[in-house]
């Protein structure tokens, strides 16, 4: 299994560490809901330098990012970023990820960890007009620090006015002694907090920066486990789960990062101006069990009547909420807010309701 430059920290901090993507990854420290209430009311640090890194440069940089990606990169200013997603030749969706404009002829990826080899081949493949494209995955680390007490946590460790960052922007300088270090408003829990990407030989000076300054909030390690309970209640999609080759992105709900605009000749935009005229025949929504029980990945949503009317892509006991939450597939009627579905669990039908996102207020 490949390491993080944290893998041997986590081992030392007695993490439940597992396989993800060919990483030894943490799952959890002192328990999947411990950690995702320090991420909700305090701040929480998650290792996620398995996300795969790469740099599109030169003047060809814009031409190649419009082919490849549905959002429309003419409008993404310098220091600004935007979630966007490669479709493939059928309009499904190779991954998700997040495209930051670092300067004028260069942009950076953060693609999905699973995903890097494939995503990858794709972009050589599809790099007809000559972009420069460098791969610099191996020596990149990314640390996210979420919560709301990240950025006073972040503050006492960089001369830079955070509050000046907003959210989906970033800058580029010093963070815990260590120059040019990106400093990047986003990440994947819906409480806050910045993620930061700097070179993998510093992780141990910033990693230790991090936690000295946040001791007084109750600081606390995260493993991917919490992760997955903070972005499925802020109903944020995991690749895998609730998108994949199959589902395009006007079925996940994803029309605002598909923009059928002049100059945006992105692979597979015929098919899905034909599905957006058409119609879809399956829409991703949120629901909200009403009663006991837990939704898992691949169960059976059914109407009143028991007809399968769609499947569930994750589902959890919300640690915020107490209940059982989920998203899924169903057929386009059944997505309004308020509908009811119930959710086969072993040949039981469990009431639930449609749920406008997100579930975390």
């Amino acid at each position: 299994m490949k390491k993080t430059p944290f893998t041997d920290t986590h081992i030392a901090l007695g993490a439940k560490m597992h396989e993800f993507a060919g990483y030894n990854m943490p799952i959890e420290y002192s328990g999947i809901i411990d950690e995702h209430q320090t991420v909700v009311n305090a701040v929480g640090v998650f290792d996620v330098s398995h996300m795969g890194e790469f740099w599109v440069k030169g003047p060809k940089a814009l031409e190649f990012l419009q082919k490849v990606t549905t959002n429309d990169v003419s409008k993404l200013e310098v220091g600004k970023i935007q979630y966007t997603c490669f479709p493939n030749e059928e309009g499904g969706i190779k991954d998700d990820f997040l495209l930051y404009h670092y300067e004028p002829e260069k942009y950076l990826m953060v693609v999905n960890a699973g995903n890097m080899a494939k995503d990858w081949e794709w972009c050589q493949k599809n790099n007809t007009m000559g972009a420069e494209l460098e791969d610099a995955s191996s020596h990149t680390a990314l640390l996210a620090v979420q919560g709301p007490k990240a950025i006073e946590t972040l503050q006492k460790i960089t001369d830079i006015d955070l509050s000046a960052v907003p959210y989906y922007t970033f800058v580029t300088g010093k963070m815990g002694g260590v120059d040019n270090v990106i400093i990047s408003n986003t990440g994947y829990t819906g409480a806050g907090g910045f993620e930061l990407y700097f070179y993998p030989e510093y992780g141990k000076k910033i990693w230790d920066a991090i936690f000295e300054a946040g001791a007084e909030f109750g600081i606390k390690p995260v493993g991917l486990g919490a992760r997955d309970t903070l972005r499925l209640e802020m109903g944020f999609c995991l690749y895998g789960n609730d998108l994949d080759e199959t589902t395009t992105p006007l079925e996940a709900g994803l029309g605002w990062i598909t923009k059928f605009v002049d100059g945006n000749d992105f692979i597979a935009r015929d098919v899905l101006e034909k599905q957006k005229t058409e119609g879809v025949t399956r829409k991703l929504c949120g629901f909200t069990l009403l009663d006991k029980g837990i939704p898992r990945h691949g169960y059976e949503i059914v109407n009143a009547d028991d007809e399968v009317v769609g499947t569930v892509t994750s589902g959890t006991i919300s640690p915020v909420l107490k209940v059982g939450i989920g998203l899924g597939y169903v057929k386009p009627e059944y997505a309004k807010a308020g509908t009811e579905i119930f959710i086969k669990v072993r040949n039981k039908n469990l009431k639930a309701e449609v749920t406008k996102l997100p579930f975390r207020k």
